[in-house]
């Protein structure tokens, strides 16, 4: 039984080491999204009346609870918990799952698994490996977690840790169970994507008609457990067992799973050829290639939308004469209104979500050269600037695409101008396309350091998140492109002119990548 896991600790060194960039980024946004909040919320819902009346309106604010769940009490720590603890879970759940597809079903597909697993490596070591990685991640979260938030209550603050943590590693268990199922990375991180996603949906479902959170589509979600954990708002420990019965079997499975295949097999296999249509051009392989996430990204804007759009009154609701709430929004999104505002804001947001797509849509160049794959496509007939062009077309045209069906969304959920709500969400594509562009001139100029890119589009979330509710400078906002754009709907006298100018620069970027990717050789 020993030897199935021999080379464990050999391999777990391995990955800390390639996770040394990675892990620490991801880390960090998680974290800080957590301990950005207290301060801001305490400059927010200053006095004990002001958070009493807070947690009336969410009784009676479905909208809002969809969003960002019930809440339970009155603290700072629990408005915390409340307002950062679902998404930071749902980043957690992420970091999970790309760790363990990173050390598993990709380590297999490039064929690097089965170099190592030539030597004295067991059958269990490489899955261990990467799930201990995950392991160590979380557990750094939930560490800063409590240790950020211990002034707090150290129960609460240990609570929210370990919740965070808890929810990491069931969907690390089920990343890993799809790296069994499934014959490429790229899918295994769909499908696990794809549960994150259905878990946010139920717990949003179930909120939206509970005050408390008690229904069952609350309590079918593992994001809906995190929030009944209650940290600040009397602890139920409980819930982790809930979170160690789910986790273990869902190991337990993964194990089961990996020990009855083959070394790059998979139980459900990539659909063989040929494939159906025509492939006549390199533009037409990056669509092909591309088109399932960029569905997904478009149903998942589309159905934001409709969220956000029908939220938008009781987010005016929730506001009501909190002065300095409303400074925040009309920071974020303009002097035009309470509502024209929150719109604004949704739709910067959904500007800089985007962003994050556009990225991996680049990227997709890297990995195709990482993977061996580009070289013989462009041994034939084909030349670099036709290859790289067909995924940026791609990637460009895809932004637009995800940006239309959040307008179209946020336009029928809120019962307004449809042509409106679409026209503010394109308005965000110059500095979408300045990032994307970016990401095309790292995987030209320093393909192996590409990943900065997400970088990028991180600092421009971040900023966008929490700067307004931090009171950053202007100078600081200012590093954003996303900054410069107008705020739309609502900005009756909008500059046009900084739009123009990103949208030249990235046109620039673009241009200079490519001539970059000419002179270059191919990675190996």
């Amino acid at each position: 039984m020993t030897n199935r896991f021999a080379g464990t600790g050999t391999l777990l060194r391995l990955a800390l080491r390639r996770d040394r960039v990675l892990a620490p980024l991801w880390i960090l946004v998680v974290t800080m999204l957590v301990l950005s909040l207290p301060g801001a919320l305490e400059s927010v819902y200053g006095t004990d009346a002001e958070r009493a009346s807070l947690l009336r309106t969410m009784g009676t604010n479905g909208s809002l609870r969809a969003l960002y769940g019930p809440l339970f009490a009155d603290s700072v720590g629990a408005l915390t918990a409340w307002r950062g603890g679902v998404f930071a879970g749902v980043l957690a759940a992420v970091m999970s799952l790309v760790i363990v597809v990173r050390h598993t079903r990709d380590e297999e597909e490039t064929g690097r698994q089965e170099l190592l697993c030539a030597a004295m490596v067991g059958r269990r070591a490489p899955l261990t490996a990467a799930l201990l990685a995950a392991l160590v991640a979380n557990a750094t979260v939930a560490l800063l977690v409590s240790a950020g938030l211990a002034g707090r209550g150290a129960g609460g603050a240990a609570a929210l840790g370990l919740a965070l943590a808890a929810t990491g590693m069931l969907f690390a268990g089920l990343a890993a169970v799809a790296a069994q199922l499934t014959e490429s990375a790229r899918l295994a991180k769909g499908l696990t994507g794809a549960l994150i996603g259905a878990a946010f949906v139920s717990r949003a479902a179930g909120d939206a008609g509970a005050p408390d959170g008690g229904s069952v589509p609350t309590w079918i979600s593992p994001l809906g457990w995190l929030e009944h954990v209650r940290p600040f708002a009397g602890e139920r420990w409980w819930v982790f067992g809930l979170f160690a019965a789910a986790t273990a079997s869902l190991l337990a499975a993964a194990y089961l799973l990996a020990g009855r295949r083959d070394l790059g097999m998979s139980f459900l296999p990539a659909r063989p050829g040929p494939a159906r249509g025509r492939l006549g051009s390199a533009g037409s392989l990056a669509w092909r290639l591309q088109r399932s996430a960029l569905t997904g990204w478009s149903l998942g804007f589309l159905t934001a939308g409709l969220v956000f759009g029908a939220m938008t009154d009781g987010a005016a609701e929730l506001v009501g004469d909190n002065e300095k709430t409303r400074r925040i929004i009309e920071r974020m999104g303009g002097q035009s209104g309470l509502t024209d505002a929150f719109l604004a804001t949704m739709t910067g947001m959904f500007g800089m979500v985007a962003a994050l797509y556009v990225v991996s849509a680049v990227l997709r160049l890297t990995g195709e050269e990482t993977a061996g794959r580009a070289e013989p496509l462009l041994a034939n007939a084909v030349g670099r600037l036709r290859w790289a062009g067909g995924h940026l077309a791609v990637a460009f045209g895809g932004s637009a695409l995800i940006l239309l069906a959040a307008g179209l969304g946020l336009g029928l959920g809120h019962g307004r101008d449809v042509p409106e709500a679409v026209a503010a969400c394109l308005a965000q594509l110059p500095a979408v396309w300045l990032i994307g562009a970016l990401a095309a001139l790292l995987h030209g100029a320093t393909p192996r350091y590409a990943v900065a890119a997400w970088a990028v589009a991180g600092a421009a979330l971040a900023l966008g998140w929490v700067g307004p509710a931090l009171e950053l400078p202007q100078a600081v906002m200012d590093l954003s492109p996303f900054a410069h754009l107008p705020r739309l709907p609502g900005d009756g006298a909008a500059a046009w002119g900084p739009a123009l100018a990103l949208t030249g620069l990235a046109a620039a970027c673009t241009a200079a990548g490519l001539a970059a990717l000419r002179r270059r050789d191919l990675l190996a």
